[in-house]
């Protein structure tokens, strides 16, 4: 497989999909195994080490979920041709099962990684794990996130310039969101210039890009730099009457409770024209697949419409 191939087979990994929700579970995944194969560890990773770890990773940049199940893209990801599992023992004469199976994984050792060619071309060029890993960002994650998510799996996306083709977006919907919020941030107000240049302002999408928002004002905010990032991380989001919600879990005290907290509860700044509103479909969406809400679960387990704007 030629490098521009193996990039495009990371980005295009084929996940999960109804209706909007979001399942970064195979692009974690491989990021994490990226991240060892960066720092030269072995090939094949146990399975508990990934149920543990990526269990991690879904909790910090996945969505909201009753219960998270690593042992998904830990099988599914054979299919994408970039993966594949071993029993801990093959001389024992153990097959891979024909599903995914948390706790045979678990109790037979079974292990994950990519396979020997691909682990070998990636261990021996570091630009071309950086190259890769920036595909799979680009493609399932905000730009806003690619540095966080990177240092999480222990990825240094910076060592050397990357030049990583992205999803074609209109250059007007910057401007379009801009005009349309009179150039301040819809939270905080803040506005910023340095001459006639805009700066540290943002024009942030509701649903991401990446999830197949479109670039249209009405699935824009004027954020700035500050709000942008805690807006994608899921710190807070929009109720049903445009009012910031922050979440339960997000804390700091002192500036951050100025700067974030004391917000909840308080209008954003709205467009002048009602057409130029957040949709009611792109705000649903980021409630339910970015906000880190209330009740955020944790432990381990075994798997087991139109509204008015008043």
């Amino acid at each position: 497989m030629k490098e521009a191939n193996l990039e495009g087979a990371f980005s295009q990994l084929n996940v999960w999909r109804r209706g909007g929700e979001r399942a970064p579970h195979k692009p974690l995944l491989a990021l994490y195994a990226l991240g060892r194969c960066a720092r030269g560890e072995p090939r094949l990773i146990p399975y508990r080490e990934i149920d543990e770890r990526v269990r991690e990773l879904l909790v910090e940049f996945g969505p909201v979920r009753g219960s998270l199940h690593p042992e998904l893209p830990f099988f599914h990801l054979q299919s994408d041709g970039v993966w594949e599992i071993l029993p801990g023992d093959p001389a024992a004469g153990a097959s891979v099962p024909a599903g995914p199976k948390r706790r045979l994984f678990l109790d037979r050792d079974y292990r994950g990684g990519f396979p020997e060619e691909l682990y070998r071309r990636l261990a021996a060029d570091g630009q071309l794990v950086r190259r890769v890993a920036h595909a799979i960002l680009s493609a399932h994650f905000p730009s806003s996130l690619h540095e966080e998510i990177a240092a999480a799996v222990g990825l240094d996306l910076e060592a050397q310039t990357v030049a990583v083709a992205s999803a074609a977006r209109s250059p007007l919907f910057r401007e379009q969101v801009m005009r349309a919020y009179e150039y301040r941030c819809a939270v905080c107000g803040f506005q910023g210039r340095l001459g006639h240049a805009l700066v540290g302002l943002d024009a942030a999408h509701i649903k991401w890009h990446q999830a197949g928002g479109p670039d249209e004002t009405v699935n824009g905010l004027a954020l700035c730099a500050l709000h942008h990032k805690l807006f994608d991380r899921g710190v807070f989001t929009l109720t049903d009457s445009l009012k910031v919600q922050v979440s339960e879990r997000a804390n700091g005290g002192g500036i951050f409770d100025h700067l974030v907290v004391d917000f909840n509860g308080q209008e954003i700044h709205l467009p002048q024209r009602r057409s130029y509103y957040p949709e009611d479909q792109y705000v649903d969406w980021h409630a339910r697949e970015v906000f880190q809400g209330p009740g955020r679960w944790m432990p381990a387990d075994d798997g087991g419409a139109g509204r008015s704007r008043g």
